[in-house]
C-alpha cells in the first residue's frame, strides 16, 4: 500500500517549523560520514527527542511530572577498528534559552555521576547547523532546500499521519573525539525532524534508509508498517536539489541477518531497493552491523552503511544509515535490562574514580 496524502496538512513554514511543536512526539535526528586526514573513516547518529509525558505512552517518561520531556540517543562509529558507542539518556536537562531564537537554537545535558558535558544544537544561518556532543564538534552547512516527505511535508498512514522534511546532503567539517584526541574531519551529514500526535504501539515497525550517492542524488526510503498494514516511500532528490517521491519503490530484505546476543531480536542487514521507474537498483551492506540501541522496552538497530548498484547502466556508489525498529525481543526484558542496568552503574563508577584521581593529582 503507497502513502497518501491529507490535503488539509497545513503548508511547512521555515525557520517557525524547525522549532518544537505541541505534539505527541519529536525529534531532531542527524546522522553522517566523516573523514580524516589519514582517510579513517567515522560514522555518527545524534538525536533529541521531545515527547509529551502522558500522551507518549513511553517507558520510563510517563511517570515523570512535567508536560514535555527531552531524551536522547546517540551512537558514534569508528569505522576501521569496527568500535562503536553508544549513549542513551532517558532524561535530559535542556536549558532555559533554548528555543528562544527564531533559528534552532538547544542545548542540553545530562544528570550524571560522571560531571557536566554540554551538549547543543545551534542554527548559526538558515540550515547551518553547529552540533556539538561527547564525540562530535560539527558544522553542517546544507547545500540543497529541505526535502518535504509527501511534496507537503505530511504523510498519511491511515488512521496516524506525520510532519517530516529532510535535509539530505549536509556538508560537514570539524572534529571527533576519540578519548583524548580530537580529529579533524570533513564529510557528509543528514538531517531529519518530524513530529507527529502518535503515541508509542509496541507492535509498529519500520525498516527506513537514508541514502547518499556519489553524484550528490540521495534517496529515502522505508517501509511502515501500523496495525497489520505496510506503507512504502520514497523520495529521490537530484543533484540540482530538486525533488520527487518514488511511488514504485521496492524494499527487500536480503538473507544475511545479525542476532543479537542481548535481545535475541534478529534483523536483517543486507537489503535491495529498487525504483523501476528511474532504473535504479542498489543494495546495501553495513560498513557495522551490530549497532543495536536499548530504550525502555524498545529495541532497533541503527548501522552506518555502504551502498552500491546502477542507475541504468551506470555503476554507483555511496554511503547512509538504516534504523529497523519493532523487530522483536526474544529474551526475558528483566535480563536484558539486569545487564544494562549493571553496565551503566559500572560506566559511572569508573568516571567518578577517573576524577577522583584527577582530584589527587592536582593536590
Amino acid at each position: 500500500m503507497l502513502l497518501g496524502i491529507i490535503v488539509k496538512a497545513k503548508k511547512l513554514e521555515f525557520p517557525k517549523d524547525e522549532l518544537p511543536h505541541n505534539k505527541t512526539i519529536e525529534w531532531w535526528y542527524f546522522n553522517g560520514h566523516l573523514k580524516d586526514s589519514k582517510g579513517n573513516k567515522y560514522a555518527f547518529m545524534n538525536c533529541l527527542f521531545r515527547a509529551d509525558a502522558k500522551k507518549s505512552k513511553l517507558p520510563f517518561i510517563k511517570r515523570i511530572p512535567y508536560k514535555y520531556v527531552y531524551f536522547t540517543h546517540s551512537i558514534f562509529s569508528d569505522i576501521k577498528r569496527k568500535k562503536f558507542y553508544i549513549e542513551v539518556y532517558p532524561l535530559a536537562v535542556v536549558s532555559k534559552d533554548s528555543f528562544t531564537k527564531k533559528l534552532l537554537c538547544i542545548n542540553w545535558t545530562f544528570p550524571s555521576l560522571s560531571g557536566y558535558l554540554n551538549h547543543s544544537i545551534e542554527e548559526a544561518e538558515r540550515f547551518r547547523y553547529k552540533i556539538k556532543s561527547e564525540h562530535l564538534d560539527l558544522m553542517l552547512n546544507s547545500k540543497k532546500r529541505p526535502f518535504l516527505e509527501g511534496k507537503r511535508g505530511f504523510l498519511n498512514f491511515g488512521s496516524k499521519s506525520t510532519y517530516y522534511y529532510s535535509l539530505t546532503n549536509l556538508d560537514s567539517y570539524g572534529e571527533v573525539i576519540v578519548g583524548k584526541e580530537r580529529i579533524k574531519v570533513k564529510g557528509k551529514s543528514w538531517m531529519d525532524h518530524q513530529w507527529a500526535n502518535v503515541p508509542y504501539a509496541p507492535k509498529d515497525k519500520w525498516s527506513w534508509f537514508g541514502i547518499q550517492l556519489n553524484n550528490d542524488v540521495e534517496i529515502i526510503a522505508f517501509e511502515y508498517i501500523t496495525e497489520n498494514k505496510s506503507f512504502y516511500f520514497g523520495g529521490i532528490i537530484e543533484k540540482n536539489g530538486r525533488w520527487h517521491n518514488a511511488a514504485d519503490i521496492k524494499i527487500i530484505p536480503l538473507k544475511k541477518m545479525f542476532k543479537s546476543r542481548k535481545t535475541g531480536a534478529v534483523y536483517p542487514t543486507e537489503w535491495r531497493i529498487e525504483i523501476p521507474s528511474k532504473e535504479i537498483m542498489l543494495k546495501t551492506r553495513p560498513l557495522i552491523g551490530n549497532q543495536e540501541v536499548l530504550f525502555g522496552a524498545i529495541n532497533y538497530l541503527e548501522n552506518p552503511i555502504e551502498v552500491f548498484g546502477k542507475i541504468g547502466k551506470r555503476e554507483i556508489r555511496g554511503n547512509g544509515f538504516t534504523e529497523l525498529v519493532g523487530y522483536p525481543i526474544k529474551k526475558s526484558i528483566s535480563r536484558v535490562y539486569e545487564g544494562e542496568i549493571k553496565r551503566v552503574i559500572e560506566k559511572d563508577i569508573l568516571a567518578v574514580k577517573k576524577n577522583i584521581r584527577k582530584l589527587f593529582k592536582k593536590v
